[in-house]
């Protein structure tokens, strides 16, 4: 398109995305306002894509960082015709397809959600790494870019140090960032919060930064131009934009680079969206309208886009014929098939920690399955990642024909990495550290349980066995806090995260196998550092098969027909320690019952008359955590009692800890008892007064 005619279109984005905001009666008008020059260039002559096939796998991705601007992406897919006018002027209602922030939906053109600043660019340098292990097995055909639109805020956050020292590290070359440097940010202007240099930031970290006008298109266009052309080095456009371009209050007076037009109605903010409409060339009294030589324009641009990729179609056509093996395994990963793991055969040890059986599992997955990429915050040779390690080989600058990213200590980039991977499609990401730093990691986990993405968690060190490193480093409230996300339901009743907790070697293979068929959401694996002993019973394999449902009996000595005296619940390593406590107590003339609880939410799941036969109704139930009790609150029932550790821990051996704290047979038996008498008191006192 002409200069002239991409300044009209522009407008265009500016005029609906101040509309928008303004019908909605809440929004950010002035970011999406100063980067739409930028960002619509982008659409009209840069980013491909099919438009007739959102899926396409070789189109260029663009991602959002800052999520708030959200009407400026809505505005260019209204230009490029994935949404509707009604579509924009439903910004912010329920059930409208242009939510508040972008919510992933790639036949709309929207590559990801756009939650707390800094993910999103975290998410666009794992969709980077993706493209690279791709083009790496299948060759140039996969070729594309990935672009990210990125903001003031968002590389305020830690998370842009962990993202760019990765990029740069690792040259991609494939990635692009146009910052948006409108010098405001919502409560102040960013000279009173920051004042380093952005370029020499940037380029100490290995990238290439052009500097332009981010309003004049002819800079954009020759910035953009150098960015795909680079082959060396990331590349951040760093373009100088004016907040709420084109705003003016009903006087005329400008209100451009105004702190008041960052975060709601221009209209509020003292300006006009009427008279900034009329300004722009629009029709206040009907804003919601695409100019008809701004339609035509784009119109072209589509039937360009549809001879790339038909283009594109004919050499992948021929691709196949000369690469008909790899041809057949790419359809495969990019079928959505998660890989199905049979682990019934593989040799583990018994009497280990469950993070060394889960070791054994990495290093057959990196062996077997080659759409796998891992990664640890330098913690491999602890969390046993290592064991997948060994059997590839880390990315370095333009060599990825390993499959694990060495991020160093960087926990939220890693899972912003991850999630990027998972959403650039084919590729399913594991991402590993112990159970406490997951803390860092929050944010991304919520994005990967929002966006319904299949990584694979590895937490390590489950508890506070974890010992002589003391407090700092022992989980407690952990467990309770990431199994809040498998309390969250999906539609059509499924918990927005499994977090599995398994209690032997065996239970640690289902838990794998799990993981695995959980393909729309992520999983979370908590293991132990300590060893843990094999469950009773033969054929363990088979027996732990079982906590598939959420729970299963591991021992009973209640027979037929009659119910148990108690029932201890428990999961991980607590399991063994609460069958040790009922071995004891079965000598004594009780019957007792031990279920295995690797995940209270999935068990609570199941239907009723399944539940009722691992936990008998009206029988007392007692639940012991490694963590905060209210792990089995729901579970125990009204009369039932979940203890567990109200406290943090203490620097001293493990063995020492659990005697400390109450984690040994002896002390079990004893709360057991106590809770028989409370149970008894309980019943009687309903009874009387019922």
């Amino acid at each position: 398109m002409q200069d002239s005619l991409v300044t009209k279109a522009a407008d265009n984005v500016r005029i609906l995305s101040a509309a928008m905001v303004q019908k909605a009666k809440s929004g950010h008008p002035g970011g999406a306002m100063g980067a739409a020059d930028a960002i619509t260039l982008l659409y009209s002559e840069f980013l491909r894509f099919d438009p007739d096939d959102p899926n396409w796998m070789a189109r260029d991705r663009f991602f959002m960082d800052p999520g708030h601007m959200s009407p400026l992406l809505y505005s260019e897919l209204a230009l490029v015709g994935r949404l509707t006018m009604d579509d924009i002027k439903n910004f912010r209602q329920l059930g409208s397809r242009t939510p508040g922030h972008p919510e992933v939906d790639v036949a709309l053109g929207i590559e990801n959600s756009s939650g707390p600043l800094g993910i999103g660019h975290g998410i666009a340098l794992g969709a980077a790494i993706a493209e690279r292990f791709m083009v790496e097995r299948f060759g140039k055909i996969l070729e594309h870019k990935t672009v990210c639109l990125v903001s003031d805020g968002g590389l305020e956050e830690e998370i842009a140090y962990g993202v760019g020292r990765i990029a740069g590290h690792l040259k991609l070359s494939n990635l692009i960032f146009f910052y948006d440097a409108n010098q405001v940010q919502l409560s102040c202007k960013t000279e009173e919060v920051m004042s380093h240099d952005f370029v020499a930031q940037y380029e100490s970290w290995g990238f290439r930064v052009i500097e332009c006008d981010g309003s004049n298109i002819a800079e954009l266009r020759k910035a953009f131009k150098a960015a795909w052309a680079e082959t060396e080095r990331p590349v951040l456009v760093y373009g100088h934009t004016t907040m709420a371009k084109g705003a003016v209050a009903e006087d005329g007076r400008s209100y451009e680079g105004e702190v008041s037009t960052h975060g709601q109605p221009l209209n509020a903010a003292g300006a006009s969206t009427e008279a900034t409409v009329k300004n722009l060339g629009g029709n206040p009294e009907d804003p919601f309208q695409i100019f008809d030589d701004v339609k035509a324009g784009f119109e072209a641009r589509k039937q360009e886009l549809r001879g790339i990729a038909a283009e594109w179609k004919k050499q992948k056509a021929e691709w196949d014929k000369k690469n008909a093996e790899k041809s057949a395994t790419l359809n495969e990963w990019l079928s959505g098939k998660a890989p199905k793991l049979d682990l019934s055969n593989l040799p583990v040890k018994e009497g280990v920690a469950t993070r060394v059986t889960s070791g054994t599992v990495l290093g057959y997955l990196a062996e077997n399955y080659h759409n796998i990429i891992c990664s640890s915050a330098d913690l491999s040779n602890s969390d046993n990642t290592q064991a997948f390690l060994n059997k590839t080989g880390i990315f370095r600058p333009n060599d990825f024909k390993g499959a694990f990213v060495q991020v160093g200590v960087a926990e939220l980039t890693m899972g912003a990495i991850c999630n990027g991977i998972a959403l650039h499609g084919g590729l399913y990401p594991i991402c590993a550290t112990f159970f406490v730093f997951s803390d860092f990691m929050k944010p991304a986990i919520r994005m990967a349980a929002l966006m319904g993405l299949p990584v694979k968690y590895v937490f390590t060190h489950d508890s506070f066995r974890v010992g002589e490193d003391g407090p700092t480093h022992q989980p407690i409230e952990h467990e309770t806090q990431i199994r809040l996300l498998e309390d969250l339901k999906k539609e059509n009743g499924k918990s927005e995260m499994l977090v599995l907790r398994p209690a032997d070697a065996f239970e640690t293979l289902a838990a794998w196998e799990m993981a695995f068929e959980n393909n729309d959401s992520p999983t979370a694996l908590i293991l132990t550092r300590q060893v843990v002993k094999s469950l009773p019973g033969e054929n363990r394999y088979e027996a732990a098969k079982a906590c598939r449902k959420g729970a299963y009996i591991v021992s009973d000595n209640t027979a037929a027909g009659e119910k148990p005296d108690l029932t201890l619940v428990a999961n991980g390593s607590d399991v063994l320690l609460e069958h040790e406590a009922a071995e004891v107590l079965r000598g004594e003339g009780k019957k007792v019952r031990v279920v295995s609880m690797i995940s209270p939410a999935l068990f609570l799941s199941q239907p009723k008359d399944f539940r009722d036969k691992i936990l008998v109704p009206w029988t007392p139930v007692f639940a012991l955590s490694s963590g905060l009790p209210v792990l089995f609150d729901r579970v125990v029932g009204g009369f039932g009692k979940a203890c567990g550790l109200e406290r943090f821990g203490a620097s001293a051996p493990a063995g020492v800890l659990e005697k400390e704290f109450g984690y040994v047979p002896e002390a079990v038996v004893k709360a057991a008892k106590e809770y028989l008498a409370e149970f008894a008191q309980n019943v009687a006192d309903f009874k009387a007064k019922n």
